[in-house]
């Protein structure tokens, strides 16, 4: 907000002559300053912790999408360790005037910051004030430039198949304007590691799955990692979500609180490289009762997500408990027979496939809502290309 200067003159007359005083004028301003355009909060990170880690929720079943598996997929691996295998080869101007003599008056006051013309001179008395020049108003926010949203996920993110189930990604899209592009690359039945790695069905004596290696004894990527890392630039943003299958007690499947941590930094740092913003997004809950009250069913991976947010100050949307949130607005609990089915009718059986992680269309649509509420919410700059 701008105040506009005032020219305030007093002319004093001597009782005895014509002689005039003239008084200078004086001009006075202030304007408020903004908040930093795209300024946004990450999300606080929520103290529930549902569930026990050491026994870890039941595994997603898994459902092989359509066409995205790649069995025997090729060694993309370059050498590098795991932890770097993401790296990349206006104030305002019052214009004030002086008169001269009898002479002519200031210039006019510009607006929006413009700079006012100078005082016209006069030997006599007939000067003319002069003319301001048109101001240029405030900087105009940057213009927005095409990007690119990356998901990867496991099947509560994926496309899903006909008619289900669906994956809150596959309904991202339709809330953005036409310079969005989604690549949703999340694949069903995948932990974090299997999303990015070959990941062998031994468990090394860490406790960790081992992991295909090429010759050089570096992992070896899965095509979908490395496609993003050869398309993920500035500008663009990258979702990410995992901790369902994650859960598994045996491999390929299983990955530990610390091991989750780990690929959740690397991919973020990979990112940040590239000029893409990474957003971390804890696991959707699944519908489990206490009665009539739905609770949460993560564990520590909700805990491990923010955690590793909170670390390298990657924004974090917590999906589980706004999930746990709208499980409740709509009295889910306590679910008709214990658990859902294919069998299961009404508003529990339209939200969800035939269990009770996978969701139908209606399902699908109301989570991607809860993901787009966030980014309003938490001021994330994404918010900008919303419709």
């Amino acid at each position: 907000m701008f105040k506009s200067s005032k020219l305030s003159g007093v002319v004093s007359h001597s009782l005895l002559g014509f002689a005039l005083l003239a008084c200078s004028s004086s001009g006075e301003g202030d304007a408020d300053t903004p908040p930093a355009p795209g300024a946004f909060t990450p999300a606080q990170p929520s103290t529930e912790v549902p569930g026990n880690v050491a026994s870890g929720a039941p595994a997603e079943p898994s459902v092989a999408p359509s066409g995205s598996e790649v069995t025997g997929e090729q060694q993309l691996g370059s050498g590098a360790e795991i932890t770097n295998m993401g790296a990349s080869a206006g104030s305002e101007a019052s214009g004030s005037a002086n008169e001269v003599a009898s002479g002519g008056a200031g210039g006019s006051e510009a607006s929006n910051g413009g700079a006012g013309g100078s005082g016209g001179t006069d030997a006599a008395s007939s000067g003319t004030g002069g003319e301001a020049s048109p101001g240029a108003g405030g900087a105009a926010p940057a213009a927005l430039t095409p990007i690119t949203i990356w998901l990867a996920g496991d099947s509560t993110v994926a496309n899903g198949l006909t008619p289900c189930p669906v994956g809150w990604g596959k309904l991202f899209d339709p809330h953005f304007n036409d310079l969005v592009s989604v690549v949703n690359s999340a694949v069903g039945g995948r932990s974090v590691r299997t999303w990015l790695f070959n990941v062998q069905t031994t468990m090394d004596a860490s406790g960790e799955c081992v992991l295909a290696r090429d010759a050089s004894g570096a992992p070896t990527l899965q095509p979908r990692w490395q496609a993003m890392l050869d398309g993920m630039k500035a500008g663009d943003y990258l979702f990410i979500q995992f901790g369902i299958n994650d859960s598994s007690a045996t491999c390929d499947r299983h990955v530990g609180l610390e091991a989750f941590k780990d690929s959740y930094a690397m991919m973020a740092l990979a990112a940040k490289e590239r000029g893409t913003q990474p957003i971390f997004v804890t696991p959707v809950s699944s519908i489990a009762c206490n009665g009539a009250t739905a609770r949460g069913s993560r564990g520590g991976f909700v805990t491990a997500t923010q955690e590793v947010g909170a670390e390298l100050d990657v924004p974090v949307i917590d999906l589980h408990a706004r999930s746990v949130a709208l499980f409740n607005q709509h009295g889910f609990c306590p679910v008709a027979g214990g658990d859902v089915s294919a069998a299961t009718t009404g508003p529990v059986g339209d939200f969800f496939c035939d269990d009770h992680t996978h969701f139908d269309t209606p399902g699908a649509i109301e989570i991607s809502d809860l993901v787009v509420q966030a980014l309003r919410e938490q001021n994330i700059p994404l918010a900008a290309y919303l419709k």
